[in-house]
C-alpha cells in the first residue's frame, strides 16, 4: 500500500532574487493506493502527474507532507521503501550495449539477488511480457514497446509488492497496448499495489479500480469511476473528467 499526504513541491520560476517567483508543481496532494488496486493518477500534461510519482518513489522530496510505502515513511526509510516498489519512470533508458536479459539481470544483481533467483524471475517476466523473441537481442535498436517492457521487467525483476508506472503505454502501438494492460490485470490480481499515470481516458477507464483527477498540480476529485461520475453530473467517464477539471480551472482563474 502507498499513501500520499499532503504532498507539495516548487520549483524556480522567473526573475532573480527576492523577485525570484517559484512555480508550485503539486500543492497538497493527497491519496491512498490499495493492494489489490489499480490506482490511475489522471491528468492533463502538466497537471503534475509525473512530479507526484517522483516524490512517490524517493527520485524528489516533498517540502512537505509525506509517503508511506507500507507502513514505512520514504524519508526516513528510502532503502526500505525503494525495496518495497518496482518503479518504470517517465525515462524509459535501457543500456544499450546489453540485451534485455542483461538489463534484467544487471538491475537483480544491484538488488542483491542470486543468480539463480534472477534467471527464474527474468523467465517468468519474460513470458508474462512476451518478451522471449528478443530477450537475448541487443536493446540498440529496440522498438518502443520493446524498450518499455524491458523496463518493466528489470523494475520488477526482485519482486516488489507496490508497482508505480508513469504512463506506460505512450507511444506504444495498440496490440502492445493491449497486452501490457492485460500484464497489469495480473499484478492486480496477485495483489499488488500498481498506480499509473495517465491522460488517455480510455486507459484509466479499462483498468483503474480508483481514479485521482490532478489538475494544476492539486487532486481535484478521486474515487471510482461511477463516484466521479455522479459527482460531476455526467454519464461518461470524459465528460466528468472535462467538468471536474473546468470547475478547477474556473478557482485558479
Amino acid at each position: 500500500m502507498i499513501i500520499a499526504e499532503h504532498l507539495r513541491k516548487t520549483f524556480p520560476g522567473k526573475g532573480k532574487g527576492k523577485d525570484k517567483t517559484r512555480v508550485v508543481a503539486v500543492d497538497d496532494v493527497g491519496f491512498e493506493a490499495r493492494d489489490g488496486e489499480i490506482t490511475g493518477l489522471l491528468g492533463p500534461n502538466g497537471a503534475g502527474k509525473t512530479t507526484t510519482l517522483r516524490m512517490l518513489y524517493t527520485l524528489m522530496r516533498p517540502e512537505s507532507g509525506r509517503v508511506l510505502v507500507d507502513g514505512k515513511d520514504v524519508a526516513s526509510e528510502p532503502e526500505a521503501a525503494r525495496r518495497a516498489l518496482g518503479v518504470l519512470p517517465d525515462a524509459r533508458g535501457v543500456y544499450k550495449r546489453l540485451t534485455a536479459r542483461e538489463n534484467i539481470r544487471y538491475f537483480g544483481e544491484l538488488h542483491g539477488m542470486s543468480p539463480q533467483l534472477i534467471e527464474e524471475r527474468t523467465q517468468r517476466l519474460a513470458a508474462a511480457l512476451q518478451m522471449e523473441d528478443f530477450l537475448d537481442r541487443q536493446t540498440e535498436g529496440f522498438s518502443q514497446g520493446q524498450r518499455t517492457k524491458t523496463a518493466i521487467a528489470r523494475a520488477l525483476v526482485h519482486d516488489p509488492r507496490n508497482v508505480i508506472l508513469d504512463e506506460p503505454t505512450n507511444g506504444l502501438d495498440v496490440m502492445t497496448t493491449r497486452g501490457l494492460r492485460e500484464f497489469l490485470r495480473q499484478l492486480r490480481g496477485e495483489g499488488r499495489c500498481v498506480i499509473f499515470s495517465s491522460h488517455i481516458m480510455q486507459e484509466v477507464a479499462a483498468l483503474c479500480d480508483r481514479i485521482v483527477v490532478v489538475a494544476h498540480g492539486r487532486v481535484v476529485a478521486q474515487g471510482r469511476a461511477d463516484a466521479l461520475r455522479e459527482q460531476a453530473g455526467m454519464a461518461h467517464l470524459e465528460d466528468a473528467f472535462v467538468q471536474l477539471i473546468g470547475s478547477e480551472e474556473g478557482l485558479q482563474a
